[in-house]
């Protein structure tokens, strides 16, 4: 039995993680502060499954204040998932709360990690890098962030480049790529596309719909930063990418499929700091830890499209 710490377990990503983890036999302490990103009831219902379970220990409290190196005592790893998420939400007095979530909170972890000897896993993003130079993105690629998000994503990567040289830290990054699957935070396109067929409302389409991404699905997401731990080789980072990119109208398609509805499109200027496409290279992590998306798209859609007639009236209740 390995322990394990990860922070922001009760999120869309940090959820998953965590109940694969206990799945597999392992002890995890668990880290969220609950903010008022979105309903602290979505959060509280990602872990209704976990909440009890031996192993699991939930520790609500703030990374950017606590005291971690007591946080750390006998963990043998660390998966950083917490951040301030969202682009939109990223500029003017917004920012604040991005460079002290992801950026000052990111810092301390990695300062008690090198202390305790122990590796930390951390997420980063592929907003990261903005339009890139070439497709699909390489990890060598120049990265060129199109928001203040991206900015602080980027920060964290090039303080974990610093905690390496100068104080030995065990660090490996991902760049997960427009992340999706059950549980998916309320604010990310595909919870409020498929809640919109759902309900016959319109969903607010920000641009063309013609914006590329590659989408990767929640399932693949965990197998990856799990391998990253095993398998990562100290200071690299790993594109996180589901395979076949798509274009936001092609997605809002399956889902129109797949629930057999048809969408209501409320077009809309595009958003700031909106790449026009994102598609991973993951030859690197292929090679490196033996890992390829294995959940297309439409595959992965028909589970959360599942998931979220299950929990209707919960998603509901939380404004959803």
């Amino acid at each position: 039995m390995t322990r394990y710490a990860v922070t922001g377990c009760a999120g869309f990503i940090g959820s998953h993680l965590t109940e694969a983890l206990l799945d597999r036999g392992h002890e995890v302490v668990g880290v969220d502060s609950f903010t008022a990103y979105y309903a602290r009831e979505r959060k509280e219902s990602n872990l209704s499954s976990i909440r009890d379970a031996a192993g699991f220990t939930l520790i609500e409290d703030d990374l950017s204040t606590r005291p971690l190196m007591p946080l750390l005592s006998g963990v043998d790893g660390v998966f950083h998932l917490a951040a301030q998420a969202g682009v939109r939400d990223s500029w003017g007095d917004g920012f604040v709360a991005y460079v002290r979530d992801n950026l000052h909170a990111t810092q301390r972890v990695f300062q008690a990690a090198a202390e305790s000897g122990v590796r930390v896993v951390f997420a980063s993003s592929s907003s990261v890098y903005g339009d890139a130079e070439s497709y699909p993105t390489h990890e060598d690629v120049r990265p060129l962030p199109l928001s203040p998000y991206g900015v602080t994503k980027l920060a964290c990567e090039h303080l974990a480049q610093s905690y390496v040289a100068g104080m030995g830290l065990d660090v490996v990054g991902m760049r997960y790529f427009s992340v999706y699957g059950p549980r998916q935070r309320p604010d990310m396109a595909f919870q409020r596309v498929i809640a919109a067929l759902l309900d016959g409302r319109p969903f607010p389409l920000l641009g063309t719909g013609r914006q590329v991404r590659d989408f990767t699905y929640v399932g693949d997401v965990v197998a990856a930063t799990l391998s990253a731990m095993e398998l990562g080789r100290p200071g690299r980072i790993y594109n996180v990418g589901g395979g076949s990119p798509t274009s936001l109208l092609d997605a809002i398609h399956i889902c129109e499929r797949i629930t057999g509805r048809q969408a209501i499109l409320d077009r809309r200027p595009v958003a700031r700091g909106d790449a026009r496409r994102t598609s991973a290279d993951v030859s690197r992590i292929a090679s490196e830890l033996a890992w390829r998306p294995r959940t297309t798209l439409a595959e992965g859609l028909a589970v959360q499209v599942d998931w979220a007639l299950r929990h209707a009236d919960q998603l509901a209740a939380s404004g959803a």
